[in-house]
């Protein structure tokens, strides 16, 4: 794990460090780790629900499956068929994140379920956004329901699902060196297979769609759930993280699979900026002398968030096994390349182990936090052991953190390397001379 640069101090953010002074300036610097405590626990209470919409039969359940990290036939999975399996909302909690949740809409278009209605029966309000699912065409139906939505003031997202299919049925129609056969090439049409220009046609003839319906917002994602970190589902992934209110935003973004280089970026600088709080609370609500170190801190709670860090970037044994899966490679292929430890091997020894390390490099900046610290009478010996303790366990976490990310982001190339891999055999088997 990286190393601490003695060169460059720990920077505690500004508002922290006021939270610490005032407490310490009272002779309480419990008080100051408790507020940091709720603050994270508050953090992690906050509920989102996403409603997954569109006509019958474009794959809607497969959706809801795919954005939660699951297969079609997973446990917990969402049921699909070839024809409406969905008759009212049903709420499927993410597996790793129980406070995102992810409902499964019926159909639109349906009988029971027609546009003028819909919403009203689906309980509108309790939705945070709405993603709309079409294919293989812009339906009245889905023009109907966006205006609907936007008049409500509330944020949508068009979804053109199994892009993968059309791209196949272009295969098709090309030999093996991916020219169109003459008797299938209409005169307007290109003569050479070329996937941006299919993409691009079949995003194109959606938005003028939605334009011409009046729908404002003509942004539409092409996916597959066949390959989620190809075309556009890495831009939608990004496009819901950034239009979230702040405080739904971390939510969904611990959600989202570690299958979009940007996504694991943002998620670690997420997990950063709350790397002091932890420490924080580490150094006071539960802390204990450390055999052996000059510094308290309850490593109980660390354990808890290197486990977190893993989870979050998909280091722990189930995400690993999905992961595995997904690129038909042995688990232990992807576990010999990450070089940080495991969700499974984090215990206490090896936070104490962590901290021991850091602890050395730690100790100059405890003269800088004294220095910005008000000391008083009974709390001398805690901020002293404070002032030791916090960029000893902030060093620690930031290593973990550092190292965790980079693992993750091996693991991704691994895996979107073979996926693309699978893709291309896929493309060139479906030619035929």
């Amino acid at each position: 794990m990286a190393g601490v640069d003695a060169k460059e101090p720990p920077k505690i953010p500004e508002g922290d460090m006021e939270v610490l002074k005032a407490a310490v300036g009272e002779g309480n610097l419990i008080k100051a780790a408790a507020k940091a405590k709720e603050a994270l626990e508050m953090v992690d209470k906050i509920t989102v629900n996403i409603a997954v919409t569109g006509q019958a039969g474009s794959g809607i359940s497969s959706f809801v499956n795919a954005i939660r990290g699951l297969k079609d036939r997973d446990k917990g999975a969402a049921a699909i068929g070839v024809t409406e399996t969905t008759i009212e909302p049903t709420p499927y909690r993410h597996p790793e994140y129980p406070n995102v949740t992810v409902w499964d809409l019926p159909g639109i278009g349906t009988p029971d379920f027609k546009s003028h209605t819909y919403l009203e029966k689906m309980e509108f309000s309790r939705y945070d956004f709405f993603i709309i699912i079409s294919n293989p065409r812009l339906t009245y139906h889905d023009i109907s329901l966006a205006q609907k939505i936007q008049r409500q003031r509330k944020k949508f997202y068009f979804v053109r699902s199994k892009v993968d299919q059309d791209l196949t049925n272009e295969n098709d129609s090309c030999d093996k060196e991916g020219t169109l056969k003459q008797s299938n090439a209409p005169a307007n049409k290109p003569h050479q297979y070329c996937e941006s220009e299919i993409l691009s046609a079949i995003r194109e003839n959606y938005i003028k769609g939605l334009e011409a319906g009046g729908v404002a917002s003509s942004r539409v994602f092409l996916v597959s759930k066949w390959y989620l970190g190809k075309y556009d589902f890495p831009k939608l992934q990004e496009t819901l993280v950034d239009e979230l209110p702040s405080h739904k935003r971390r939510a969904v973004l611990r959600s989202l699979s570690n299958i979009v280089k940007e996504t694991l970026e943002k998620k670690k600088e997420q997990l950063q900026a709350q790397i002091w709080m932890k420490s924080l609370v580490s150094c006071g609500v539960a802390a204990v002398p450390i055999p052996g170190l000059s510094t308290v801190c309850d490593v109980a709670m660390l354990v808890t968030s290197l486990k977190g860090f893993c989870r979050d970037f998909g280091l722990d044994e189930k995400s690993l096994a999905v992961l595995a899966r997904q690129a038909n490679k042995p688990i232990a292929e992807l576990k010999a390349i990450i070089k940080s430890p495991l969700s499974e091997e984090i215990t206490k020894d090896l936070v104490i182990t962590l901290l021991t390390k850091c602890g050395a490099g730690a100790v100059q900046y405890s003269t800088m936090l004294l220095k910005f610290i008000p000391v008083v009478g009974a709390v001398v010996g805690s901020v002293a052991a404070a002032a030791v303790a916090l960029p000893t366990t902030k060093i620690m976490l930031q290593n973990f953190l550092d190292a965790a990310a980079a693992d993750a982001a091996r693991v991704l190339e691994v895996v979107m390397e073979e996926a693309m891999s699978n893709l291309e055999k896929k493309h060139k088997n479906t030619r035929t001379p």
